[in-house]
């Protein structure tokens, strides 16, 4: 990349580019953004975002641009143009009601985003149970919920039914949750469902072909679970080959699950595993060429993943591989 960063945003845009916005970087936070050519696999500057940020969310609305959320010190937002390659910002019109960071932003069926939870002061103890909805075509935020439960770094999927499902995290004393929950974008309530075996933050949600959520990792655990929308409960499934957290999870078109990197809390790895959901077990899939948490993983048109940026044992990482299924 034309700058090494970590808990960056990678978003896949509508021509199969890929925006690499914002983040840590060796001068503290980052506002620059570039961009992912996969025909030349080559990174380009293009424009930057009018704040510098991290643990934000990028989100990819319906008409192509991207909706950029947040992070420790501000509660405004940002969108960037592909057409123009320009961010811009509309001052208290597009300014999100409650200032927050690692929170979740979960595109609706409808187009509108969901914003979810998060620190809202820029200290982790600082969880908050709101969440907001953003509408593209008025260019505003507007409340919605609550949730049932105050939380950070937690995960928000989009079910095939229209709910996101919003799994663990950890609350404002620092506790680690095992509780998951249901918004209806129907009714804009939260509501609770089944419970995970064990609590979870930094950990990966991924919706799988058949309608089910992998629930992989976190708090440096290999365990695993899967989250079936029928029943509203969790169940076993197989165990990652390590125990890792802040590392990826994407699903490949042939729907098995990539995961890459993470950290148990000691090292980051380089090594990979590959979910398959018809026999429920991880398998060993080799090694990235650097050892990465933090990173962020993007599958590209025609199946390849692009995985860019990081913390390596020696910092943040520049680097970036692309992985064949």
């Amino acid at each position: 990349m034309t700058a090494a960063r970590f808990d960056h945003t990678a978003t896949l845009l509508s021509d199969g580019r890929v925006l690499i916005a914002g983040g840590g970087g060796s001068s503290g936070f980052l506002a620059s953004a570039e961009l992912y050519n996969p025909a030349t696999g080559t990174f380009s500057p293009t424009g930057s975002m009018a704040t510098a940020r991290i643990r934000f969310t990028a989100t990819r609305l319906s008409d192509g641009r991207v909706l950029i959320v947040g992070d420790p010190e501000h509660g405004s937002a940002e969108l960037y143009d592909p057409k123009t390659g320009a961010f811009s910002q509309t001052g208290d019109t597009i300014s999100m009601t409650l200032r927050r960071s690692d929170h979740t932003a979960t595109l609706l069926s409808d187009g509108r985003v969901l914003i979810a939870g998060g620190s809202i002061s820029g200290e982790l103890e600082s969880s908050t149970a709101t969440s907001e909805l953003y509408d593209p075509r008025a260019g505003n935020f507007s409340a919605t919920g609550p949730m049932t439960a105050a939380r950070y770094d937690h995960t928000a999927t989009l079910l095939s039914d229209g709910r996101v499902l919003i799994v663990g995290g950890m609350d404002s004393s620092n506790q680690v949750l095992a509780t998951a929950e249901l918004y209806n974008p129907r009714t804009g309530k939260f509501s609770p469902t089944g419970s995970m075996a064990m609590p979870r933050s930094s950990h990966t949600a991924t919706p799988l072909s058949d309608g089910r959520v992998l629930i992989a990792g976190g708090s440096a655990d290999a365990s695993a679970e899967l989250y079936d929308p029928k029943t509203g409960a969790f169940t076993a499934t197989g165990s990652m080959g390590t125990g890792r957290q802040q590392h990826t999870a994407t699903l490949l078109p042939d729907g098995r699950v990539l995961i890459t990197g993470g950290y148990d809390g000691s090292n980051q790895f380089a090594s990979a595993e590959l979910y398959d959901p018809e026999s429920g077990t991880f398998s060993t899939n080799g090694s990235m060429a650097v050892a990465r948490m933090g990173h962020t993983a993007t599958l590209l048109p025609g199946g390849r993943v692009l995985i860019a940026g990081g913390l390596d044992g020696s910092g943040m990482v520049a680097a970036a591989e692309s992985y064949q299924p």
